[in-house]
């Protein structure tokens, strides 16, 4: 043999050699190094899951009256896999389904389809589950119908029909508490791929429904239960070989709210009748809010916002339109944790707190002017009365803005005037945080906003972000303002350019408008109760909440809330002393009298302070009532807000008073405290009983709307 052909025979064989390694190489890191995963990926080939989501749990207020529950329906699935062994692949059965259940035939099919697959239509009207899982395609069957499918089996095979769940909304007393309740909407995408690769029984599929807003979002995953799931075996043909496993369903634990619903009803027909105040007076009032609170523990008793929407129109798919309808009219978003107001008058307490703790007398005598001018601006008290020199007791009783003013003035001064600093104290600006005001107040419920406080920080923040606009505004003049309205694009022009140069600064201006509630400053209806709660209670800020309890469907303890202090208010007990002797005098003496007139503040003294907050345009100032009872010894914060309102004593004034008689039970001047829309007058410290088949007891006598001694069924 050649010596070529040796060499030929000698690469050869090295090469098969290195074949017959890679292949070995190959085979030891599939069967050994990844064996594991591929072992895992080929019985996930042949097992799949059947999932039965659990009973959801029910939401009931503090006396046990359901405000969610669920009622029992007659659903009608099909089994694709059965119609998919027809000769016709199932056309004809649908074809009789249609007819019986009296829909059109296309949309029986549309929810046949795969989502992602050819044709579909998108969720929810796709199958977006397993292609295992019976797929319900028509809910609240009449009963003959159900009979009539079940009898005639072989003219519907693949079809069944059973019980399922869905959700209600019982409203007793006809509450709505939408934005406090929430609804359900389907899974999304983000929610699933947080959860990452779990494969855990209970982890979110693509047909699940969980909670949007409200409780329903914020205690889903106790609401949620755990589903019941069976594993299949099944071959390489599709078809299933038996039952691997199976686990129940575990109903989803019950939310005990600490809301009352005869109560809450009381507070969203007043909210409306503010709303229709304002409107009577010639202003807009196009949203409002209210807040009820126990100022001894922070739990909300009532909260309302306005305007609202059925909560009810989520169950089964809302349509694109009333989709539209809800976002055009605000409807969805609550007035009461999320929106943003100015707090006008209402915020002098803070102020008259920034006081106290700055070492000013509260008890000397200031100058109440009609107006002061600063510079180049006049500041002017409301409709621009004047009261000569009054106590600041006084002072607060009329919301004379002057006098705070003029304290605000002195503090700016003291601190530096227009040589301060980012650094430099701000009284006023640092007592409002201390109350809450520019936080979260940490509710239980999803979306809450923080506010702003106006202040040194906030201004020097503020320019920060906004510098390199005014300073483009400025050079450019506005001109496409400037083609139709030239006055208006050299004011725009004019304040950027002062803006640019010099935004950063707190102002004298801006420390004035900071001392009544103007300027930068916006809280939410929620922070004014919690502050005027603290006011009420000697100091202490609680986190607010709306549920105490979390209960299982048997009506065993789950886990109980306790009052959870934020704070506590680093102001003088004096100063705090002072806010509660002057309070009362505004209901009986200022600008909250009109609206109590005749009511028994001798044997349940009220305190308050009125609010109107201006606002920027053509648009009216923002009513405002703050208060809590009794006086002497608090229980109740009260507040309520109309934006375009007018003033508080009007609008807000005469809706808090019927609240007040509601709780204790007032009718004219005379009390009697069985007529107290409370159960037994106070709110409840026990948690309601749950009867074994999860039925919650109503309270004897209830005129809820529930038969007595009955629950609403889940």
């Amino acid at each position: 043999m050649s010596e070529r052909s040796n060499l030929r025979l000698l690469v050869l064989g090295v090469l098969v050699i290195s074949l017959l390694g890679t292949m070995l190489a190959r085979l030891f890191y599939l069967q050994v190094l990844e064996g594991s995963e591929y072992r895992a990926a080929a019985v996930n080939n042949t097992v799949r899951e059947v999932v039965e989501p659990a009973v959801r749990g029910l939401v009931v207020d503090q006396a046990g009256r359901p405000l969610i529950s669920n009622r029992t329906s007659l659903v009608v699935t099909v089994d694709r896999l059965a119609l998919q062994r027809e000769d016709d692949k199932g056309e004809a059965v649908i074809a009789r389904l249609a007819n019986i259940l009296d829909l059109p035939q296309e949309n029986i099919a549309d929810r046949l389809k795969t989502c992602g697959s050819e044709g579909a239509k998108p969720p929810p009207v796709c199958w977006n589950g397993s292609p295992y899982q019976p797929i319900p395609i028509a809910s609240d069957v009449q009963a003959q119908t159900a009979l009539t499918i079940m009898e005639k089996r072989s003219d519907f095979p693949g079809v069944n029909a059973k019980l399922s769940a869905i959700r209600e909304y019982p409203a007793p007393f006809n509450v709505n508490a939408a934005h406090i309740l929430g609804y359900l909407g389907p899974v999304t995408e983000e929610q699933l791929t947080e959860q990452g690769d779990s494969e855990r029984w209970d982890r979110l599929r693509r047909t699940d429904v969980v909670g949007r807003s409200g409780v329903e979002d914020f205690y889903d995953t106790q609401l949620r239960g755990k589903p019941g799931v069976t594993t299949l075996a099944v071959d390489t043909a599709g078809r299933v070989t038996g039952t691997l496993e199976e686990m129940a369903p575990k109903s989803g634990d019950y939310l005990v709210s600490s809301i009352d619903a005869h109560l809450q009803s009381v507070v969203e027909k007043e909210l409306v009748g503010a709303v229709q105040r304002a409107q009577r007076q010639g202003f807009a009032g196009d949203s409002a809010a209210a807040v009820v609170l126990d100022v001894r523990n922070g739990n909300v008793l009532a909260m309302a916002s306005y305007p609202t929407y059925d909560p009810s129109i989520w169950v089964g798919g809302v349509t694109q339109k009333q989709f539209n309808s809800l976002m055009e009219s605000d409807s969805l978003a609550s007035n009461a944790i999320q929106g943003l107001f100015a707090p006008g008058s209402t915020y002098k307490v803070v102020s008259t707190a920034a006081a106290g703790r700055e070492g000013y007398t509260l008890y000397g005598d200031y100058n109440c002017p009609k107006k002061v001018t600063l510079g180049t601006q006049t500041f002017r008290n409301y409709e621009s009365a004047g009261y000569g020199r009054i106590p600041l007791s006084r002072a607060l009783e009329v919301s004379c803005n002057t006098v705070f003013y003029g304290i605000a003035n002195r503090m700016w001064e003291q601190a530096g005037g227009s040589d301060a600093t980012r650094s430099s104290a701000d009284p006023i600006a640092e007592t409002a945080t201390l109350f809450g005001f520019g936080a979260r107040t940490g509710i239980d419920l999803p979306g809450e906003s923080r506010g702003r406080v106006s202040g040194r920080e906030f201004k020097a923040t503020n320019w920060e972000a906004q510098k390199d606009t005014w300073c483009k505004n400025a050079v450019e003049g506005y001109p496409e303002t400037r083609k139709t309205d030239k006055k208006l694009a050299d004011y725009f022009t004019a304040l950027d350019k002062e803006n640019c140069a010099d935004g950063f600064r707190w102002r004298e201006g801006d420390a004035l408008n900071a001392a009544i509630g103007q300027g930068d400053t916006i809280v939410t209806p929620l922070q004014m109760a919690v502050a005027y709660a603290a006011i009420a209670n000697g100091g202490t800020v609680y986190q607010p909440r709306v549920v105490k309890a979390i209960v299982d469907s048997e009506g065993r303890t789950v886990e109980k809330f306790e009052p959870k202090v934020n704070s506590q208010l680093d102001v003088p007990r004096s100063t705090i002393n002072f806010l509660r002797r002057t309070l009362p005098g505004v209901t009986t003496d200022g600008s909250g009298k009109d609206p109590f007139i005749g009511f028994p503040l001798d044997q349940i003294p009220v305190a308050s302070k009125t609010g109107s907050a201006q606002v920027t345009g053509d648009k009216v100032s923002t009513s405002w009532f703050a208060s809590y009872a009794p006086a002497d010894k608090p229980r109740y914060a009260v507040v309520m807000m109309v934006t375009q309102g007018g003033t508080g004593s009007k609008t807000s004034g005469p809706g808090v008073r019927k609240i007040y008689e509601a709780l204790f039970g007032v009718k004219g001047s005379s009390i009697d405290p069985s007529r107290s829309v409370l159960v037994d007058g106070v709110p409840s410290k026990k948690l309601p009983t749950i009867r074994p088949d999860g039925t919650p007891v109503i309270p004897r006598g209830d005129q809820s709307g529930f038969p007595e001694q009955a629950g609403a069924g889940s």
